[in-house]
């Protein structure tokens, strides 16, 4: 579009919402967290240097150290990184023209920035987060370190991981919808490239195993702000809950992670060894497998815990079972070398090298499985030196990715002798790093002293640090030249390339493609619908179409996801000075609470401002007309007959069941282990809970009724039935307001006790839900009075029902788990 501002202009990176853009973005954001967890790492390996530490950091600073650069490097560069070649090769690769939801793309990228930023922030708010990035319970909340992670910089961290998943959830939703219903025509699944693949399985995983974090993340932050007790009572099986809602993300967050690297080594390894790769079938089947199987080995991570030895041996059973798709993955990557003519160009070098540094991390791995090994090697430095082997084998491949992709991003080609060197120095560096690690296995991890018979190795490894960073400068260093000197690039320059980014140029149009790639003859081909004839008269029609949902252009331009992103960071930054209000106010009511900080107003000024800005925002961002780049000839299975926004809003509702499940799970657990009759129901009247339950199930109706109307084109019957429902809801909240009144008159609260917590805190999720809708429903209401919306197109009306009955099928779990068991 002429309007479109070009890529040197600052106001394009702002506003952008094109699908290689972000991509960029992402890739020039990860580098950033990448330099930044890595200086992290080069501050606490200097640290150790000497045995008994040199006193370069404090003991609360080398945790900090520590702990930022695992949440650093885990969540803000290693997914992050993948998932910007994901935006810029997954809709190329298929044959698409965007993914299915640009703006929301745009908008995953702001929550995942200002996240990220968070984070650094919270340096400045007294210290940082210091316990671990897997936050271990109960030395997550406030009542066990007065001393230091009660300060503003821990919540902060937490709230910026929470951003962070939200982010996740947001490109989840817009990938699976994008694969699934966006591929080129004649494009079938068992047909999309390897790299594809790994993403679609990647993000199936990140769907459902971050849904189980946020739930996690959602108690902890309770805990930290408002001094809930999900986490503070170790006889209660709180830390056994930390360890099952954090692990049951943590083990399939290592696939995840390592998938994309998985994907580019395939197309690498079929690149640069001329030929397809052997047991193609078997390998995708093999991800499949890994990916279904990666929920089911999480306990694990568990085993020095109270959990009985059955459960455990079973748990070491699927531990095993998960390794042996990837023997067959590492096997047919092998033979696919042996069987082709290898050319060892720095993309090859770097996906060979992952594989050599992946199987060695995978083989110390399967000790960590059994149950009586982990009992001798858990919480040791062989941990550490494996959990690197398979995570850096994974950045490894990921280098090697963008040094194969860089000529396609950029048009520019780069030095083969500036990057054959970067690999020699980073392969030496990482190996002098983490192998002595394994050497000196009896170290404690996350300890900063060690005995004077391992400096040696210490020492070495930290050498290996360094020089590991020398190789990633290098790195820079051969892109940089090459991006300001390098020769231009060919639209292939890789002879045996098989996907279809290579088909169009370097870099690739604004819109990918001339004309509509087509797989139907069994290759890629180029079709002009314009010129069809007879047998392209459905392509007409659908073209035809297409053109009428999607204007006169196609938009590629929006500025307010970045400003619902910084609306979303204001917001959570003031967030984070919430807990010496909510102590204060405990203090007076009996509760003992220790280690609170001074209140500050600036904090709930900052959460007001920002709740502000999050309003105006996301208004303008509805009320925007942006036609999204479509697809009237698609390949759609299995979601033939849903449309593309139903499809992300039914992809959407699966992550909120889990969400959902892994709070009232929570719930469950912890009567349990308290004793389930020990535990009377919290709230004061079952009449009151049967009445808003009538008053729910009755705003199901309305709404039913609304997309009735809205198919009439009646705007009467549509103003009255949304109205109705909008009523409604406000009668639930009003009800729930008095329930709640209630037990505030005989100071109940929040804070009292266990059982409270879990009341307040279920049933006040499920109230932020209907909150939540209700604007939806209020913003609807003004765009049928004001411009007549939704008359010529219901669906809208129907995806706000499909939401609104998720929120009253939750209700009616709930009420017989609180009001009547």
């Amino acid at each position: 579009m002429s309007d479109f501002p070009p890529r040197t202009t600052i106001k394009r990176w702002l506003v952008t919402t094109n699908h290689k853009d972000v991509g960029v973005l992402y890739l020039g954001t990860a580098l950033f967290f990448l330099v930044a967890g890595g200086v992290l790492a080069l501050l606490f390996r200097a640290h150790l240097w000497e045995a008994g530490g040199t006193g370069l950091l404090g003991n609360t600073e080398y945790n900090q150290s520590v702990s930022i650069h695992g949440l650093l490097m885990v969540f803000w560069f290693l997914s992050p990184f993948g998932f910007g070649f994901a935006n810029y090769f997954v809709p190329l690769q298929i044959g698409a023209k965007d993914l299915a939801f640009p703006r929301l793309n745009a908008l995953s990228y702001w929550f995942y920035l200002f996240s990220g930023v968070l984070v650094l922030l919270s340096f400045f708010q007294g210290v940082t987060w210091a316990n671990g990035w897997y936050m271990y319970a109960p030395l997550n909340v406030p009542i066990y370190n007065p001393g230091y992670t009660l300060t503003m910089g821990g919540n902060t961290t937490i709230l910026a991981l929470t951003l962070f998943v939200m982010s996740v959830t947001l490109g989840s939703v817009n990938f699976l919808t994008t694969i699934h219903r966006c591929r080129a025509e004649g494009m079938g699944l068992w047909n999309m490239p390897l790299f594809t693949w790994s993403i679609l399985l990647t993000v199936w995983m990140m769907l459902f195993a971050f849904a189980a974090l946020l739930a996690a993340l959602i108690l902890l932050l309770t805990d930290r702000l408002l001094l809930t007790q999900y986490y503070s009572s170790t006889a209660e099986g709180s830390s056994l809950l930390w360890g099952h809602l954090f692990w049951f993300f943590g083990h399939p967050e290592v696939y995840i992670v390592f998938f994309p690297s998985l994907g580019i080594m395939f197309e690498t390894f079929q690149t640069f060894c001329g030929r397809r790769l052997v047991g193609r079938k078997w390998v995708i089947i093999a991800m499949v497998l890994v990916a279904v199987q990666s929920f089911l080995v999480w306990m694990h991570h568990m085993f020095l815990t109270t959990i009985n030895l059955p459960i455990k041996t079973l748990f070491m059973a699927t531990t095993i079972g998960i390794s042996l798709p990837f023997d067959l993955m590492v096997f047919s990557l092998i033979y696919t070398m042996l069987k082709g003519r290898v050319r060892f160009t720095t993309p090859f070098l770097f996906n060979l090298g992952a594989l050599v540094l992946f199987i060695i991390g995978g083989i110390t791995g399967v000790f960590l499985g059994a149950v009586v090994l982990d009992y001798s090697f858990r919480g040791t430095y062989w941990v550490v030196a494996h959990f690197h082997y398979v995570m850096v084998a994974g950045v490894t491949a990921l280098i090697g990715g963008l040094y194969y992709w860089w000529p396609k991003i950029t048009g520019k080609m780069y030095s083969e002798r500036l990057g054959k060197l970067s690999f020699a120095v980073y392969f030496v560096g990482f190996n002098l790093l983490y192998f002595p690690m394994f050497i000196v296995w009896e170290t404690p991890r996350r300890v900063f002293h060690y005995g004077e018979g391992a400096q040696l190795y210490h020492q070495a490894a930290t050498v290996g640090a360094y020089v590991l960073a020398l190789s990633v400068l290098l790195v820079f260093v051969t892109l940089a030249k090459s991006y300001a000197t390098g020769p231009d690039a060919p639209d292939n320059p890789w002879a045996y390339s098989r996907t279809a980014e290579w088909a169009t140029t370097s870099p690739p149009p604004l819109e990918n493609w001339p004309s509509r790639p087509s797989y139907a003859s069994g290759k890629l081909e180029f079709v002009d619908d314009s010129t069809a004839t007879d047998g392209g008269a459905a392509a007409h029609e659908r073209v035809g179409e297409a053109e009428s949902l999607e204007g006169d252009h196609e938009d590629h331009a929006s500025i307010w996801p970045l400003g619902i992103g910084f609306g979303m960071f204001v917001t959570f930054l003031g967030l984070s000075g919430m807990t010496p209000y909510v102590a204060e106010f405990a203090t007076a009511r009996g509760a003992e609470v220790s280690g609170v900080g001074s209140t500050n107003v600036l904090y709930p000024v900052l959460s007001l401002v920002g709740v502000g800005i999050l309003g105006f925002t996301l208004f303008e961002y509805g009320r925007e007309r942006f036609n999204a780049p479509q697809m009237a000839i698609a390949e759609r299975w299995p979601f033939e007959g849903v449309g593309t926004t139903k499809t992300g809003v039914w992809i959407f509702l699966a992550s909120d069941v889990v969400v959902f499940g892994a709070v009232i799970g929570a719930y469950v657990f912890l009567r349990l282990h308290t004793g389930w009759g020990e535990i009377e129901p919290v709230p004061p009247s079952e009449i009151i809970g049967l009445v808003n339950t009538y008053v729910l199930l009755t705003s199901s109706f309305t709404v039913v009724l609304a997309l009735v109307m809205a198919e009439r084109e009646h705007k009467g019957g549509l103003l009255a039935s949304m109205g109705a429902t909008l009523l409604l809801g406000f009668t639930f909240l009003g009800v729930k307001g008095y329930e709640w009144s209630q037990e505030f008159a005989h100071d109940i609260y929040w804070f009292t006790d266990l059982e409270y917590s879990m009341y307040f805190v279920t049933t006040g999720l499920h109230a932020l839900h209907v909150i939540l809708g209700l604007l939806i429903a209020g913003f609807m209401l003004y765009r049928i009075a004001a411009v007549d919306a939704y008359l010529r197109d219901s669906r809208p009306v129907e995806f706000f029902g499909l939401y609104w009955h998720f929120v009253d099928i939750v209700w009616v779990i709930l009420f017989p788990l609180f009001y009547l068991v």
